[in-house]
């Protein structure tokens, strides 16, 4: 009885959360302009532009079969087999959703266009030399300055693609494949660490959830979405070191950490939830504390590397900031986006992550442990607060006004997992599946 009756409050949470969105909308382009926001569809980066398209079709078929059968299937199918199908299910729902803008603007057009990495291959011959030069070309008024993707990112995400064109797989087309099949092993990810450190019921529950995000818009295919993956996977080798298994998974947790933060100045924000991590699986950092030996040793990997080749972070982080604000940061306004953006976060988690947050914000209130389930429930709260703890504090910062739906992927992978709180999911998965099929049919988004 107490779970049907706080329905109605998943209700009222959800519904709060369409408000913000359409406050969002409305004040974006009713109080705001263009040159205000430097947005086509605040708080969105896109236009609206009604369209179907060849993925149309699969896209609503997936979205059927895993709102009606992803529950029974996740509660029933082997651990090992699970996960293998829920990185299927995550590709299709995502490639689905890439091609309903067609193959050339869903998914090879992407990342060559003017402000995206493609566009500065042939720079890099050299890369050493290029690594060293990186800095002098962040500012816009320095010479042959970066676009905005590469100049606004550490020199790693361009390296990521550099070398698939060095290993033959040049050219849009691959590096949108690479981008959608690395990012979906994000939510395998996020699997591996909920049933480590929360069991393997809640990991069942938040399955569905993981798979059918209406991130996905976005996963396909914005480089935060392999960012986001990168970052997934540190999180999840650390969780099963912390929980007991092989002291190996702590080097490989060190160096995607260590990688996460020379792919994106903003993921240094993970080391919250890594911390969240280290406080949920204390017992086992208080019996192997040595652990910490090849956990530091494998985070210094790459930057050391970086380093010696002759790439200083820090200045080019100093560097980014003296740009981001010459430019649209500089005009953007704060005053809107400080909530926008949690409109924008709303867009890519759903409104089931909405209701799930709320119930996850009743379990750390009242803080019951009596019983595993009970405390299983209070270690996923605690897990996904801190991940909203980690987007709320890039949100206060001021560094990401606008174009959160994609800079904040990474960070929306971790909230997903609250609608393992929910009851009649698949409901709760229909609501997710309409908003990403809506926001996908409607608007041509950036990415």
């Amino acid at each position: 009885m107490t779970r049907l009756r706080s329905v109605p409050r998943d209700l009222y949470a959800a519904a709060a959360a369409v408000l913000l969105v359409a406050a969002a909308i409305l004040v974006g382009r009713h109080v705001y302009t263009y040159d205000d926001l430097i947005v086509g569809w605040p708080p969105l980066l896109g236009r609206w532009d009604p369209h179907l398209g060849p993925g149309t079709p699969a896209a609503v078929l997936v979205a059927a079969a895993t709102a009606a059968y992803g529950p029974a299937v996740a509660a029933r199918l082997p651990w090992r087999a699970l996960l293998p199908a829920a990185w299927g299910a995550a590709m299709a729902w995502t490639w689905s959703l890439a091609l309903i803008d067609g193959w050339e603007r869903g998914v090879a057009g992407r990342l060559t266009t003017g402000q995206e990495y493609l566009t500065v291959i042939d720079r890099w011959r050299a890369i050493p030399a290029t690594l060293r030069d990186f800095n002098g070309h962040i500012l816009l008024h320095s010479p042959d300055n970066w676009p905005a993707h590469v100049a606004g990112h550490p020199p790693g995400a361009t390296l990521t693609y550099v070398l698939l064109d060095r290993i033959g797989l040049g050219g849009g087309g691959w590096a949108g494949v690479w981008t959608i099949t690395v990012g979906a092993t994000g939510c395998v990810a996020v699997l591996v660490a909920v049933r480590a450190l929360c069991g393997e019921r809640l990991a069942r529950r938040a399955a569905p959830f993981l798979v059918l995000a209406p991130a996905a818009v976005w996963m396909g295919t914005s480089a935060d979405g392999y960012f986001a993956a990168v970052a997934a996977w540190a999180v999840a080798l650390l969780a099963l070191t912390v929980t007991g298994r092989s002291l190996w998974w702590t080097a490989g947790a060190g160096l995607l950490f260590g990688l996460t933060c020379y792919l994106s100045y903003g993921l240094t924000l993970f080391a919250v939830i890594g911390a969240a991590v280290l406080l949920l699986g204390r017992r086992g950092v208080r019996e192997r504390p040595v652990m910490f030996v090849p956990l530091l040793a494998g985070t210094a990997v790459v930057p050391v590397a970086f380093t010696v080749i002759g790439f200083d972070w820090w200045e080019a982080y100093h560097l980014l900031v003296e740009r981001y604000y010459e430019g649209a940061a500089g005009v953007r306004p704060y005053a809107y986006w400080v909530w926008a953006n949690l409109a924008c976060t709303v867009l890519i988690t759903g409104l089931a992550t909405v209701a799930g947050l709320r119930r996850a914000g009743v379990v750390l209130i009242r803080r019951r442990g009596d019983g595993d389930a009970q405390t299983e429930d209070l270690r996923l709260a605690f897990l996904v607060a801190a991940a909203l703890l980690a987007l709320l504090i890039a949100d206060l910062s001021g560094m990401s006004k606008a174009e959160t739906e994609r800079i904040w992927l990474p960070f929306a992978l971790w909230l997903l997992p609250a609608g393992a709180f929910l009851p009649r999911p698949r409901a709760w998965l229909a609501a997710q599946a309409v908003l990403a099929l809506l926001v996908n049919h409607l608007v041509a988004t950036g990415w």
